[in-house]
């Protein structure tokens, strides 16, 4: 079973999970969820069209657990398509409540807010995955604000990045991501060409799979693009 979130329906799929927690949870005790990752792209921005989960901090008694599950099956969605796996990532940060902004409240229980510009940026430079949204998100996010005249420094990542993971460093590629970006501020040739990187290494990382099942391990996952990118040139 897959999913697919996009814009016009995140909201409607919120509404029903807060009418659901009210029906089971009542009204006396409110429910918060700080949306992560794809989910706060969606909500805050234009240019990403889907997400197939939404990551998310979960606030909220033992029920929302049912009320997930009443969603999933209402929208034929997976049951894990509300979930806090990120937590277990490079880019889990326990400040991220700390600097999150609000967005929506739904049945007047259930508060949904998000990571603002800096602090998603600074998650997906954490990130960095060459087969996801990561880097071309960060793209994407710094291109609508500077449509919007509201451009993000360079500073202001940096300090976002300090703020939530202190001295740890980023992947090299994130770093030549950056200084990509403020060297040549061509946001929409660079959007352009990180997602089509992404989707080139998740094509290559489905096809290494099928030919060696069991052996892509996520510490072996930048190798293996690279080894493939390479396979895939010697063969032109």
């Amino acid at each position: 079973m897959s999913a697919e979130f996009t814009k016009e329906n995140l909201n409607s799929i919120l509404k029903d999970l807060g009418k659901e927690f009210r029906r089971l949870n009542g009204t006396k005790m409110r429910a918060e969820i700080v949306l992560i990752g794809g989910g706060a792209v969606l909500a805050n921005y234009k240019f990403r069209e889907m997400t197939t989960d939404i990551d998310a901090i979960i606030r909220s008694s033992s029920v929302m657990k049912e009320a997930i599950l009443f969603v999933s099956d209402k929208y034929n969605l997976p049951h894990d398509w509300l979930n806090e796996g990120f937590k277990r990532t490079e880019s889990f940060s326990d400040r991220l409540e700390e600097v999150s902004i609000y967005y929506k409240t739904f049945s007047n229980i259930l508060e949904v807010r998000t990571v603002s510009a800096e602090y998603l940026i600074a998650m997906k430079l954490m990130s960095g995955r060459l087969y996801k949204n990561d880097l071309s998100d960060i793209i994407g996010i710094l291109l609508e604000h500077k449509i919007n005249g509201t451009q993000i420094s360079r500073e202001a990542i940096t300090n976002a990045i300090n703020k939530l993971y202190g001295c740890k460093p980023l992947p090299d590629v994130s770093i030549e991501l950056l200084d990509e970006i403020f060297r040549t501020e061509n946001y929409k040739s660079l959007y352009t060409k990180y997602r089509a990187g992404e989707k080139e290494a998740k094509e290559l990382l489905l096809r290494f799979n099928e030919e060696n099942p069991g052996k892509l391990k996520s510490e072996n996952i930048t190798s293996t693009i690279e080894m493939m990118r390479q396979s895939k040139k010697e063969v032109q």
